[in-house]
């Protein structure tokens, strides 16, 4: 004598999470069960994040004049000498060159930590487009400031400046950057901290075991239970 095929009347079949599309109609509506729904895609879509990308890139890259205005604010001054045939530096052993770099280099780590957690408290999710979008915007504020604080520093024409100013009289040389690599220190420091705050402090994904009803694992099967 064999075992029935058919399970017992009190437990009906297990069908691991899916539908069974030969289920007999519900007797009392007349109707068939409402198959699965299509899980849902997370977050607001590529088009949202590509337009908060081009947001971020445009506002950190403006936020490059406040960068300018401070660095022809607080960088120190070159200062040259003219003897009416040409224009010699008044002090030969100075490292006012070297501060100027040096002080739009501090400067840019400074508005890269700023930039860095201010994008990441407006947009915890973050994202690839937004990370990107930070960092072109940083490179683009830190080229702007260069520009922007070169424009509004001592002019440029250095000889019709000498001979405005006259024989001996001690005047500025125009601001320069002459470390261009100092243009990577605020979107280094921007992703560096974004980055960093978004592993510490970023939403995490549910683990796909214990978002699951209680008892089933996450392909819908009945978890295993012990003997």
């Amino acid at each position: 004598m064999t075992a029935p095929l058919t399970p017992p009347p009190h437990q009906p079949p297990h069908n691991n999470g899916h539908s069974n599309p030969w289920q007999a109609p519900d007797p009392m509506t007349g109707h068939l069960p409402p198959a699965p729904q299509a899980p849902q895609e997370d977050g607001p879509g590529l088009r949202a994040e590509l337009r908060e990308a081009a947001v971020v890139t445009v506002g950190v890259a403006v936020v490059g004049l406040a960068l300018g205005a401070l660095w022809l604010w607080l960088a120190p001054r070159v200062p040259l000498v003219s003897d009416a045939s040409a224009v010699y530096l008044k002090d030969t052993e100075g490292e006012q060159a070297i501060g100027i770099d040096g002080t739009f280099t501090l400067l840019g780590l400074a508005f890269g930590v700023v930039t860095g957690a201010a994008v990441f408290l407006w947009r915890r999710r973050g994202g690839v487009p937004l990370v990107v979008g930070l960092a072109l915007g940083s490179l683009l504020g830190g080229v702007l400031a260069w520009r922007f604080g070169v424009w509004l520093g001592p002019a440029q024409n250095v000889a019709a400046h000498a001979k405005a100013v006259g024989k001996g009289v001690v005047f500025d040389a125009p601001l320069e950057l002459n470390a261009k690599g100092a243009l990577l220190a605020w979107p280094l420091a921007a992703l560096v901290v974004h980055l960093g705050l978004t592993g510490l402090f970023g939403p995490r994904d549910p683990d796909p075991y214990f978002a699951t009803p209680y008892g089933t694992q996450g392909d819908g099967s009945a978890a295993p239970t012990a003997p």
